[in-house]
């Protein structure tokens, strides 16, 4: 599905920004744009696993969180515009690397594209997708991502929206990221594990 990035509404902030021209709240426009992408062994060890996880971290974000770890990346927006050519590419050479799966990092602001490339790659792609979130995602956008994700892996990171509009000036996000982790978990179901104890299918959260 083509999506229209004139007036955006892909996350729950329903800015309207026109990204063909400018950055939407989430210091984005409508292409891509990646800070780095390698091999991670430092996630959760049923997603690093011996070889790591094939990640690449999306410049910018839908949140403003104060404390966050990769501001340079999220608030400043370091990275490189790749088209989505680029990024199938990319994916691909993860997989080959021997990446245990291929782990998107805030994609939120990007869910249009990433199911293109999913798409793109078919059956070229062997191993497992994780979309690895800040859990302020929309409903509509999520369900873009329906039979492409394996594997959901939001951070829930508030359960009073009066601390999530505080420090990431973020209303409602309590409930916004609960509806959200329900929808993933209704496209998942239960996890699924290989014999090596790596999640091939499911949810994981933090909290």
């Amino acid at each position: 599905m083509e999506y229209n990035y004139s007036s955006c509404t892909m996350c729950p902030r329903t800015c309207m920004v026109d990204r063909t021209k400018s950055s939407g709240k989430c210091n984005a426009g409508s292409h891509v744009k990646i800070a780095k992408a390698f091999l991670h062994k430092w996630e959760e060890p049923c997603i690093s696993g011996v070889n790591g996880s094939g990640t690449i971290f999306f410049s910018g974000c839908n949140l403003k969180c104060v404390f966050c770890q990769n501001y340079k990346i999220s608030q400043e927006n370091f990275g490189k515009v790749i088209s989505t050519e680029d990024l199938e590419r990319i994916i691909l050479d993860l997989q080959q690397k021997g990446a245990h799966n291929i782990n998107f990092v805030s994609p939120s602001h990007y869910i249009y594209t990433i199911a293109e490339c999913i798409k793109n790659l078919g059956k070229s792609l062997k191993i497992p997708i994780v979309y690895n979130t800040n859990g302020y995602d929309s409903i509509g956008s999520l369900k873009q991502l329906e039979g492409l994700v394996s594997i959901y892996l939001p951070d829930i990171k508030y359960f009073r929206n009066e601390s999530s509009m505080k420090y990431s000036n973020a209303k409602d996000y309590f409930n916004i990221a609960t509806n959200a982790v329900i929808e993933m978990y209704r496209q998942t179901g239960k996890a699924v594990f290989n014999d090596d104890g790596m999640i091939q299918k499911g949810l994981l959260f933090g909290i």
